[in-house]
């Protein structure tokens, strides 16, 4: 079927100051601190951008993101303005956080990697012996990760050496902790609302110019999360079956089978029309699982100039 996806974006706004490609997301810096997102449909994987777009992934995860903020805005205050467009949202610039705050309620993906790799200890935290893939731990563990520049990987850091590196200070990293486990708490109850466990998740954190920490980026999506489905999880665990998860892994999985875990020398596999827009299925369902709505398709046929006019609109009537 093959259809109109967003790979990138070369957009020129009034006040633009600057733009920074990530993996997944272009953020254009405008003057008076104002921060415009776009998600665009490219796919990243072990670090690594596959060289094809998934139809409508953008809006998903950029819907999910918003929806979650707003979901989350009483405990944990946020950078979000608005969404002019179902793949943009508009908020307040801020500085980041070297840091991405991953919290783990589960051991799971990278954790029970390592924990079968016999370590005990992951980012300066404890994992308790005799434990199986997928247990759920006494309570959740943060896990931080220092953020990669793109292209390059996240690596695992303790709170120790966070503080002693000097790359947060401790009055702000206290913060941040208090406003992780807030935001897992919540996501966790929203989850069970909707038959989902959150597993695991990464939250970031910025600071506006008045000093105020606030959430940036996404938030509970499964770009940054790990959800498992309640339906079957105990009698899967019992069983040492695999659970049945909502995130990203299956094309974590996919791409291991064709031999890629981007390593030096391997090869991106083929993807296929029919496997993308499998993927492309696949997201409308975690949107739906995870939103408990119906997935409403955007217009995709001039992406990019709908986008652009969107965002142009809002910024003529914003003052």
């Amino acid at each position: 079927m093959g259809q109109n996806t967003l790979m990138s974006t070369d957009f020129n706004f009034p006040g633009q100051k600057s733009v920074y490609k990530g993996k997944v997301r272009e953020v254009y810096t405008l003057q008076n601190d104002l921060l415009v997102m776009v998600a665009t449909d490219r796919l990243s994987a072990f670090d690594v951008v596959m060289p094809k777009g998934i139809p409508y992934k953008g809006q998903i995860l950029n819907q999910i993101a918003t929806k979650m903020m707003k979901d989350t805005e009483d405990i944990v205050p946020n950078w979000l303005l608005a969404t002019p467009d179902p793949n943009v949202a508009v908020g307040k610039a801020c500085e980041p956080f070297k840091v991405e705050m991953v919290i783990r309620g589960y051991l799971s993906g990278h954790a029970a990697r390592e924990y079968k790799a016999g370590k005990r200890m992951l980012c300066g935290v404890p994992m308790p012996e005799g434990m199986k893939e997928n247990d759920k731990f006494p309570e959740p563990i943060i896990t931080p990760a220092t953020k990669a520049e793109k292209g390059d990987h996240d690596e695992d850091i303790s709170r120790e050496d966070i503080l002693k590196r000097g790359i947060v200070s401790q009055a702000d990293y206290e913060v941040l902790e208090k406003y992780t486990r807030a935001l897992f708490q919540r996501g966790t109850e929203i989850a069970a609302k909707r038959g989902l466990i959150l597993v695991d998740t990464k939250y970031e954190f910025g600071k506006t110019k008045d000093g105020e920490i606030v959430l940036i980026d996404e938030i509970h999506t499964p770009d940054s999360s790990r959800y498992f489905y309640t339906a079957g999880y105990e009698e899967r665990q019992a069983k040492g079956e695999p659970q049945k998860q909502l995130s990203k892994e299956f094309v974590r999985q996919w791409l291991i089978a064709n031999h890629f875990q981007g390593l030096e020398g391997q090869t991106v596999p083929e993807m296929d029309d029919a496997y993308i827009d499998s993927v492309s299925e696949r997201y409308i369902e975690l949107y739906e699982s995870i939103t408990g709505d119906t997935f409403v398709k955007a217009d995709v046929s001039h992406i990019g100039e709908r986008i652009e006019r969107n965002i142009f609109n809002y910024l003529n009537n914003f003052q």
